[in-house]
């Protein structure tokens, strides 16, 4: 098991990518924790309450979720002890003023990003990616009707469990959305990361294995 230097890193890239994929094979190779704000924020959407309900609704018609409810949500979240060794982001920062917020929080915290890795992929494959994906409601394991399905039907390859969900927000119409406010808020992040000598591309049509080789390399 990994015991070195904290490690640090963000994924920017737009949704089915496969950045979630890779998210999880750093957290188990490295120790560190994977922080998607997309799985928080659905869990969050549950509660009745306010907030749950308000968040509900920008996932239901796949907006983002505004910016000072995504800040206070990561900001108490980096600071829990299964951060320690460090921790992925998954979905944040989304815009320039969470590029500012979490560049605030890191510097209170004394922490500093190493990485920040785009996944660079082609947006006609990212409809046929999404609307085939889904995941096991035991151990939240990624699995894909035509490109990663189960070994065995109906049966979790890792936990053996028989329940799988498929997210609200992978339906293609939503998807055109999400895709559309990736290109016009989030894509712009790179040049900031890009003259802090922060970012790195990798290809992210590739095979899952030979896109987490060249992580790891690049680590």
């Amino acid at each position: 098991m990994y015991s070195g230097q904290a490690i640090r890193v963000v994924f920017i890239a737009p949704p089915g990518s496969g950045k979630g994929t890779q998210a999880q094979m750093l957290e188990q190779k490295f120790n560190i924790r994977q922080l998607s704000t997309g799985d928080m924020l659905r869990e969050k959407s549950k509660d009745k309450d306010a907030l749950g309900k308000s968040i509900a609704s920008y996932i239901g018609n796949g907006s983002y979720a505004p910016d000072d409810v995504m800040i206070a949500m990561l900001g108490e979240r980096i600071t829990q002890p299964d951060c320690i060794n460090g921790f992925i982001l998954d979905g944040f920062p989304r815009t320039m003023p969470q590029v500012h917020a979490l560049d605030y929080m890191l510097v209170k915290q004394n922490m500093k990003l190493d990485h920040v890795i785009e996944l660079v992929v082609d947006d006609a494959m990212l409809i046929e990616r999404v609307s085939g994906r889904f995941t096991c409601g035991g151990c939240n394991k990624i699995y894909h009707d035509k490109y990663a399905p189960l070994i065995q039907e109906n049966e979790c390859d890792v936990c053996h469990a028989a329940e799988f969900k498929r997210r609200e927000d992978d339906k293609p119409e939503i998807l055109v959305k999400r895709l559309q406010d990736y290109h016009a808020f989030t894509r712009p992040l790179l040049a900031h990361y890009a003259a802090n000598n922060l970012l790195r591309q990798i290809n992210g049509m590739n095979e899952p294995e030979v896109v987490a080789a060249s992580i790891l390399q690049m680590l």
